[in-house]
């Protein structure tokens, strides 16, 4: 039994990690959060999360090979370090689970800023000194999306198509949608995610410490008797 909780750990590990790497490297956030406005780059802080997952799921990968290892060779040692080893990744677990929480308004927030800075830059740049019209192209078509969620900004592309194509400007107009609205999307869509890889993982493991636990005490008892 011990040996096929702590595969269930692997597993669960390779999951957390594919599903990070996923993320990490989805065309859309990658395509906005590596975007740099003159000396100032794009609010990464959504990657904080991304990263701890990435190392919960190689550490918990290499944790289950440990409590497999462990089982069968009935080592009170080595199941005794695998417990441990689950009680810190818990504890980054909930950690995580803590910072999304508090900044999951704090990332697209930060995101729709400096979206709004390059907006500003790129109406009021008449040459190409600024980068600001790239990078207001770039979220536009990366998020189908045209303008931020005030009316001037709304109207704006209607003289400036070189901001926003008219294709998208009839989509903004017939669905009511903006790149504010589409940055909120994006982000609470990629945080929900992780909250639920986060539990997964979390309800996994509290199960791995009670049957580490009741493998050990049993291993400690039959070498009494």
């Amino acid at each position: 039994m011990g040996e096929e909780r702590s595969k269930a750990s692997t597993l669960a590990g390779g999951i957390i990690l594919g599903v990070a790497l996923w993320l990490r490297h989805d065309s859309q956030t990658t395509n906005i959060l590596y975007l740099q406005l003159g000396d100032k780059q794009a609010p990464n802080t959504f990657y904080v999360g991304i990263y701890i997952l990435i190392a919960v799921g190689a550490v918990m990968m290499f944790v289950g090979f440990l409590g497999c290892y462990g089982a069968i060779q009935e080592s009170q040692c080595l199941l005794g370090t695998f417990f441990t080893c689950l009680v810190i990744l818990f504890a980054c677990e909930v950690a995580a689970g803590i910072w999304g929480f508090v900044n999951k308004d704090q990332i697209a927030k930060d995101v729709k800023q400096f979206y709004d800075q390059a907006f500003q830059q790129a109406l009021m740049a008449d040459s190409d000194s600024s980068n600001g019209k790239a990078v207001v192209k770039t979220f536009h078509e990366t998020l189908d999306c045209c303008g931020p969620d005030t009316m001037v900004g709304t109207l704006t592309p209607l003289w400036r198509d070189d901001l926003c194509s008219k294709d998208l400007l009839k989509g903004l107009l017939k669905r009511e949608e903006n790149c504010h609205k589409k940055i909120d999307e994006l982000f609470s869509g990629k945080l929900y995610l992780i909250g639920i890889a986060a539990i997964v993982v979390a309800v996994i493991m509290i199960f791995e410490m009670i049957l580490s636990m009741v493998l050990c005490c049993g291993i400690r008892n039959s070498s009494v008797y």
